[in-house]
């Protein structure tokens, strides 16, 4: 159950330090990959896409490991299997072969109905295109992984969505149709929403893609704030700058690892 709701939610997932706002790349990024325990694990993992006897081998035996708290940009040129990665590590897809595991969960034991559940309890995805419903508020956008899956009451639930938009900087925006809304602004509905089940993770396909320079680069820092007070940040871009400020970066091409 969600805590009262005139409490205050905590970003901060219990079993991970939050991170010091202070140090440099190199001091953030090799302690988290040395001793923390991993969050996301990929073992030998393949995807094949076959259309008739054409076929399409979008990732080659990926190995890849996440420590809980990084922030990891994966990079790569267009076809290179990024977002098929996101894809297996938030089971929207399934591997051909090889082993996924997420927070000590395997995601290959799964039906389609677990992984749904799991997907809305456990990781918040944020999309390019924002992927808001039309005909409903800012509010109602937030709230709607929590009413997938029915974690506390509808005042509890909607006081969450609110509060996650307030950490958005859009409390004055919480009636206000995605119409509305600036392109930042519906990206900030987005992340809110991918904050409702307080997941450890987030994970984001291009979600700065979208947005012009400066909105993009506030979007980054929302993220670094996220990712400072615990979570584990995963997110693919184009965007070799934006890449670099990430203390980690995973460099797929041709559906390899080539750099991590």
């Amino acid at each position: 159950m969600l805590a009262a709701p005139k409490a205050r939610w905590s970003l901060v997932a219990d079993e991970t330090p939050a991170t010091g706002g202070g140090r440099t790349r190199t001091e953030v990024e090799r302690p988290q990959r040395q001793t923390r325990a991993p969050l996301i694990a990929l073992g030998g993992v393949e995807k094949v896409y076959r259309t008739g006897k054409l076929e399409y081998r979008a990732l080659r035996g990926v190995d890849l490991s996440i420590a809980a708290g990084e922030m990891v940009a994966v990079v790569g040129p267009s076809g290179s299997g990024k977002s098929t990665i996101l894809n297996m590590i938030t089971g929207i897809d399934r591997p051909t072969a090889g082993t996924v595991t997420v927070d000590g969960q395997s995601l290959n034991d799964m039906s389609e109905e677990e992984l749904a559940v799991w997907r809305g309890g456990n990781v918040g995805v944020i999309f390019q295109f924002f992927q808001l419903l039309p005909t409903l508020s800012a509010l109602e956008n937030a709230v709607l992984p929590l009413d997938f899956i029915r974690r506390g009451s509808k005042r509890e639930r909607f006081e969450r969505a609110r509060h996650n938009l307030e950490l958005v900087g859009l409390e004055e925006k919480v009636d206000n149709l995605p119409a509305e809304l600036s392109g930042g602004e519906q990206q900030r509905v987005a992340i809110a929403r991918s904050l409702a089940a307080d997941p450890r993770l987030i994970v984001g396909d291009e979600p700065t893609g979208n947005l012009d320079t400066v909105t993009a680069a506030e979007m980054f820092e929302l993220l670094e704030r996220l990712n400072r007070e615990g979570k584990t940040i995963l997110f693919v871009t184009h965007d070799r700058e934006l890449a670099a400020r990430a203390p980690r970066m995973v460099e797929i091409r041709d559906g390899r690892v080539v750099d991590s």
